[in-house]
This record gives structure tokens, C-alpha cells and sequence, in this order.
């Protein structure tokens, strides 16, 4: 299939994690198992436990090395999801109430503009409180 990405490491440290739980269980119930201080469970106990760390290893090492290393946010990209997400939406509501900024929200959605655009004409609210009440990065702290 052209254009199709191949998740197979991602799938791969998801299987990892099968069998570390598998692992897990198996050393619980080892370590259940013992009796006073004489436990004959010990061996597998170990074996597991030096297996998973083995595998959760080149696991890592592997996604890291194949998935996250080189990675890069399209910022443009972003920027636009985030400009046209209704959840803006939620930050007028200090200034107009739940109601009229969720009618703004579905003024946006049904006719596939932007809760700025739609706001700059229904709500009232001056331009630049607007754009200050928009801003993404004020809304998480970063500004």
C-alpha cells in the first residue's frame, strides 16, 4: 500500500511488554511460593527477572534508536490543528459564559471555520482580549 507506515518497533516494544509480564507472573508466583527462608522457585525468579531487564534493554535502545532519535514536530502543521480545535473554545468562557462559547464552538464546527473567526463576529469580545484569550501557549504557562 503506498504511503503506508510499517509500525512494527512500536509493535514490537508492545510485545516486549507481553512478555515481561509474563515474566512478572511467573516471578509472583515463585516468590509466593516460598516456604520460611527456603525458596526453590529462586532460579526462575532470576532467570525472568535478568530476561526482562534484557528485553525491556534492547527494546529501549531499539525504539529509541529507530523511532525517537530524528523525530521532529511539523510545527506549521500544529499550529494549524491547533488553530482550528474547538476546544479554544473553552477559554472564553470566563468572559462570555459556557452557553455562548459553546454556541460559538458549534458555529465553528458546522460551518468549518475557526473558533477565532468566529469569534472576532459573534462574541463581543475586542480583538486583542481575543487573541490574548487564544493563545495556546498562554493556556498551558508556557508564556
Amino acid at each position: 500500500m503506498p504511503g503506508k507506515v510499517n509500525p512494527v518497533i512500536a509493535e514490537s516494544v508492545l510485545m516486549v511488554c507481553a512478555q515481561v509480564i509474563g515474566h512478572d507472573a511467573a516471578i509472583s508466583w515463585g516468590a509466593g511460593s516460598g516456604a520460611l527462608e527456603l525458596n526453590t522457585m529462586m532460579p526462575v525468579i532470576a532467570y525472568d527477572l535478568l530476561a526482562s531487564l534484557e528485553l525491556l534493554a534492547a527494546a529501549t535502545r531499539n525504539f529509541s534508536d529507530r523511532c525517537i532519535i530524528g523525530l521532529e514536530a511539523n510545527e506549521p502543521r500544529l499550529r494549524t490543528s491547533l488553530e482550528r480545535s474547538l476546544a479554544l473554545a473553552t477559554a472564553m468562557t470566563p468572559e462570555i459564559g459556557y452557553e455562548r462559547a459553546a454556541s460559538i464552538a458549534k458555529s465553528a464546527h458546522s460551518s468549518g471555520r475557526t473558533i477565532r473567526e468566529v469569534a472576532e463576529e459573534d462574541s463581543g469580545i475586542p480583538k486583542e482580549r481575543l487573541a490574548e484569550l487564544l493563545n495556546p501557549m498562554k493556556m498551558v504557562g508556557s508564556e
